[in-house]
């Protein structure tokens, strides 16, 4: 377990300067360097999510029971899920999609962490996934209140983007429903171990 909770702290706190100090990054840029400030933080992001699905495949190996949840919650989690792929390719592809989500990849994390907590009505809801799980849906929230005190604060920065259009909307759309459908017949099984419809 100890390996998944220092997964979850190097790579959620990674993700989140911001949050602790809306001009944090640029003092740390301004310190280090754009390029050493971007290697630093791909080599703690990637080095915390080796050791989450690390962490997370040990504890599953003895797990620690919390909760169980009716059957029924799986069908629900499985709607949740839904539009998660096509709000991660929304967040990439400006239209009425990422308008209307704001923050559509905060959304989609927010949907599967949630989703995830709720699907473990086969074997139970484990400690491990509580800490899994319930991490990013905390941090969703917490970097959702956080970008709107920042922008309140006029401390965004702008991120460069594709120019906006419809056909960014269909191919999220079609993109995302495509995903979530190989990821359900045949990736989470190869990836996790787990058949998400038995």
């Amino acid at each position: 377990m100890s390996w998944l909770v220092l997964g979850l702290l190097l790579f959620l706190g990674v993700h989140s300067v911001a949050i602790f100090s809306p001009t944090g990054r640029d003092q740390l840029v301004a310190r280090l360097g754009e390029g050493p400030w971007k290697g630093l933080y791909s080599l703690a992001s990637a080095v915390g999510l080796g050791l989450i699905v690390w962490g997370y495949g040990l504890a599953r190996e003895n797990p620690v029971l919390l909760y169980s949840m009716p059957g029924g919650f799986r069908h629900l989690a499985a709607l949740l899920l839904l539009p998660v792929f096509v709000l991660l390719l929304a967040a990439y592809l400006p239209g009425r999609i990422q308008r209307a989500a704001k923050h559509p990849m905060l959304l989609a994390v927010k949907l599967w962490a949630f989703a995830h907590l709720l699907a473990q009505s086969a074997t139970g809801g484990s400690l491990a996934d509580v800490l899994l799980f319930g991490g990013f849906l905390l941090w969703a929230v917490a970097d959702r209140i956080s970008l709107k005190r920042r922008a309140q604060a006029g401390a965004l920065r702008t991120v460069p983007a594709l120019p906006a259009g419809a056909a960014n909307d269909v191919i999220a759309v079609v993109g995302g429903l495509a995903l979530y459908g190989l990821t359900v017949m045949w990736g989470h099984a190869f990836f996790f171990g787990v058949r998400p419809f038995g």
